[in-house]
């Protein structure tokens, strides 16, 4: 009998000591990571179909575009709008394409996708991402390659969920090490910077998230000697990065579920 297919396409399964990882050809996406027997990630499923874009890599830009329009080396483009009822193109286009597994081992992984030229974006892009496991436990390497003779925009980010145990993320400690964050309007496009020093936005120390609502970039990143910023989730999680967008995900349920339930 077939096995059945799964949504997220191929399973690429990778460990290292304790370690496990399972990288997806669905977006080239990373489904499970976990250290023993506790997630790290919330993951999902290999029967279920991604949501809420657990794990997703987003290229060639993150985030929204506000009404899908943007101008690029003096010419106008419009994308399809992918978030319909803020009206925003978000999140890029290689997320639910096919990615190939080009080199695979025991502990790392590599995934390549060719972007090739649409209406809103007719630009071709050649994507990479590496996944390897090791003493520091997951990194992760996106490279992206122009193989065309004309510029292209281009930006790209993770959409990985922290977990800390099974505590609800109300009780959890947060620690962003940032000066200033971005402020959004009511369809989550940036509207102006401010500082977070007397703000609830204030995670230079650690502190428990409680009722914040947090779907913030954080900017004015302090940086280790490496270049890089860690974001600590509970003492137990720490996402090393190079900027740092955070989401304390409230519009969820199940195991991302962020508040206790009221009985009033």
């Amino acid at each position: 009998m077939q096995e059945p297919i799964s949504p997220s396409g191929e399973q690429v399964e990778l460990s290292s000591g304790d370690q496990r990882a399972v990288v997806v050809g669905v977006g080239g996406g990373l489904r499970v990571y976990a250290a023993g027997d506790r997630p790290v990630l919330d993951g999902y499923s290999v029967v279920a179909m991604c949501s809420s874009g657990r794990g997703q890599l987003l290229a060639p830009w993150p985030n929204r575009i506000e009404d899908g329009r943007y101008e690029f080396d003096g010419r106008s483009y419009q994308l399809a709008l992918d978030e319909p009822e803020r009206r925003n193109a978000i999140h890029g286009l290689v997320r639910w394409s096919h990615w190939s597994v080009v080199e695979r081992e025991t502990d790392r992984a590599a995934l390549e996708y060719r972007l090739h030229p649409t209406p809103g974006y007719p630009f071709t892009l050649d994507l990479r991402v590496e996944y390897s496991l090791g003493e520091d436990g997951l990194s992760v390497r996106v490279q992206a390659t122009n193989p065309g003779e004309e510029a292209l925009p281009y930006g790209v980010g993770a959409h990985p969920y922290l977990m800390a145990g099974d505590s609800l993320v109300d009780g959890l400690e947060l620690r962003v090490p940032a000066e200033t964050a971005l402020i959004s309007d009511e369809r989550s496009l940036p509207i102006g910077r401010q500082p977070v020093d007397g703000t609830e936005l204030d995670f230079r120390a650690p502190k428990p998230i409680r009722s914040v609502q947090l779907d913030h970039c954080f900017t004015d990143l302090v940086r280790d000697d490496d270049g890089r910023a860690g974001v600590e989730l509970g003492g137990r999680a720490t996402l090393w990065v190079d900027e740092s967008s955070t989401c304390s995900p409230d519009g969820l349920i199940g195991s991302c579920m962020r508040r206790e339930e009221s009985t009033s």
